[in-house]
């Protein structure tokens, strides 16, 4: 077989072989018109939403890293996990490198539809929609690229020549500066959609993360005339009972401004992992993700009924409580901390023991609970204490506790932070909102394995990419 191959070579070398070498790519597709038409457009896309359901492992980064997890699961299994656990990561670890290239790897395809759709003679309006809903996740990924690593290469075309695919570190402030361009071009997107285009970005979900990074520079006034946009369109509202939201169809409540969806029992398969990485070991899970005492010390305010806050059993299991399945929670099924988290957990009937990580549950990133508070902060650093209580009870009455009694601007502080720590728990948000709270917050959180790094702290950039990529210097 070896002399046969060898032989072929020769032949082509000495005889007319160019016809056979410019041979086009057999199929529908090649790379001569994979963008030449509304299909293929489409089709883009929605390659764009496949690749961005990565994003559910943001949990590594926003509970792990911060004061609300530890690493959980057996203890050697997932060894880099806990070095992010512990912020010792180094640039080898695997974690760093897998999150990295599946961020880039959505913004590769993103980049392609901001580029070449244009281009295709198809309906205009359909044509910007695609556009739009590329840039939204362009936006998405590199607001979390430079929250945990700082500066990164900042790529915004097809990777197609050195100069695309080299690119060096961008500051913080120009990456910043990039997400808020491609979040207000994508603000021309639909506010709802027909059900047969359920689950794509919205204009909401455009404003609401524009606000969120507007928040995390400290841009008070600007997060403020953003969020009046979202209040505009007069279609959000926090969802009642709060559990709700973390069940089947929980993306679909009023309360939604953007979820990655997933769809179980396909092939290839489209279902959500999280179930069996947080999951029990009876469950057939790893039990990762375990909640820490010092999260569930923070529900340390009783409902007016006298009842515990009705978000802390919606978000995690404990001791003697209900769980799934009619089972009753043990501490003994998290060595860790005696906690698991519930929120992205389904009941064995809708994802059996031997289908557990192919569940159908969507993750919710950004919901009208956290516009709220976002407004709240804003409210309060622009010194408006007494408005920023009136969007802070609002959240605080659904969870069935009383209303804030102070108005001082400090005592407000705290409220904001602990009512996001306890709405938004296990939402992936923690660790991100520590670092842009400060050091001296950080720290308290974080105790003495976390030291704090000028201007704040960053996970290095993976040694693969500074190898590959000739722009980092």
């Amino acid at each position: 077989m070896k002399n046969i191959i060898i032989a072929a070579l020769a032949v082509c070398t000495f005889s007319a072989c160019d016809d056979f070498l410019d041979e086009k790519l057999k199929g529908d597709f090649n790379s001569d018109n994979i963008f030449s038409n509304a299909t293929q457009a489409e089709l883009a896309v929605n390659g764009v939403y496949n690749a961005a359901t990565y994003c559910i492992d943001l949990w590594k980064f926003g509970d792990v890293a911060s004061d609300d997890a530890v690493k959980g699961g057996s203890d050697g299994d997932q060894a880099d996990l806990s070095y992010i656990d512990d912020f010792s990561a180094n640039a080898d670890n695997g974690v760093l490198s897998e999150f990295w290239q599946s961020s880039y790897e959505v913004i590769s395809r993103a980049n392609n539809v901001i580029a070449y759709v244009p281009n295709i003679d198809m309906d205009a309006t359909l044509r910007d929609r695609y556009v739009a809903e590329a840039k939204f996740f362009r936006a998405f990924v590199y607001f979390h690229l430079v929250n945990i690593y700082g500066e990164v290469p900042l790529k915004l075309l097809p990777q197609i020549d050195d100069a695309s695919i080299h690119v060096g570190l961008s500051s913080v402030s120009a990456i910043y500066s990039q997400i808020e361009k491609d979040l207000r071009d994508a603000s021309i997107l639909p506010v709802s959609y027909s059900t047969s285009d359920a689950g794509r970005v919205t204009r909401g979900a455009a404003y609401g993360l524009l606000a969120k990074a507007q928040l995390y520079q400290q841009k008070y006034s600007d997060v403020l005339t953003t969020i009046q946009l979202i209040e505009n369109l007069d279609i959000y509202d926090l969802e009642r009972p709060y559990s709700n939201l973390f069940k089947l169809g929980g993306e679909d409540s009023k309360e939604v401004l953007f979820a990655i969806r997933f769809l179980s029992g396909q092939n290839p398969g489209l279902g959500n992992s999280l179930n069996q990485w947080l999951a029990p070991q009876n469950e057939s899970g790893y039990y990762f993700d375990a909640p820490t005492q010092s999260y569930v010390d923070a529900f340390d305010e009783k409902q007016v009924n006298g009842e515990d806050d009705l978000r802390l059993d919606a978000s995690i299991g404990r001791d003697g409580k209900d769980w799934f399945n009619g089972d009753v929670f043990s501490s003994s099924w998290s060595p860790a901390t005696g906690y698991l988290v519930k929120k992205h957990n389904q009941p064995l009937d809708e994802v059996g023991k031997g289908t557990k990580g192919d569940g159908g549950l969507s993750y919710i990133y950004l919901r009208y609970a956290d516009i709220l508070l976002m407004k709240a902060e804003a409210l309060n650093e622009t010194h408006h204490p007494d408005l920023a209580k009136i969007e802070v009870d609002k959240v605080r009455d659904r969870a069935g506790l009383a209303r804030v009694s102070t108005v001082t601007e400090s005592a407000m502080r705290e409220v904001i932070r602990k009512e996001r720590r306890k709405e938004l728990g296990f939402e992936f948000h923690r660790f991100f909102d520590l670092m842009r709270w400060g050091k001296d917050v950080a720290e308290a959180a974080l105790g003495s394995s976390f030291k704090w790094q000028e201007p704040r702290f960053y996970f290095p950039i993976p040694q693969s990419e500074k190898d590959a990529n000739l722009g980092i210097k």
